[in-house]
């Protein structure tokens, strides 16, 4: 215990509390999140759009299934300001363990089927990031 000094535990002190200011700042900017209202879900195969499901909570439930090849199937269900794969064929069914995603830049990936499913803000929304690609 002689080999700390009296301000050692200040500074101690001091950078524990520093270490908790990036997840008060998550925390902020998460309760700042886009209206679940405005959300857009958007499906891929191939890397092409082939749907569009608006979220709104309290919005439809249904069902959708996906051939995104010969013997190849994906049922996605969409219920209200959530969606997710229910169902596919693949053999690590890693899409279908995701579960339900419902917030904006949240993905549900299936790698054998090519199938993406990306939860968005619409476009024209001035909120949304920009990505910017050094030079």
């Amino acid at each position: 215990m002689k080999q700390f000094k009296p301000y050692d535990y200040l500074f101690i002190g001091l950078s524990i509390v520093l270490s908790f200011i990036p997840a008060g700042i998550t925390w902020h900017q998460a309760g700042k999140q886009t209206n679940p209202l405005q959300l857009v879900a958007i499906v891929k195969i191939h890397g092409e759009v082939v749907d569009q499901f608006p979220l709104t909570e309290g919005g439809k439930h249904f069902e959708k299934t996906y051939y995104p090849a010969d013997g190849q199937y994906n049922i996605v269900e969409v219920d209200g300001s959530r969606i997710r794969v229910k169902e596919d064929n693949s053999p690590d069914q890693i899409a279908v363990n995701t579960g339900w995603i419902s917030r904006t830049g949240q993905l549900s990936i299936c790698l054998p089927h090519q199938l993406i499913i990306e939860i968005q803000a619409p476009e024209g929304n001035d909120e949304e990031e920009e990505l910017i690609l050094p030079i």
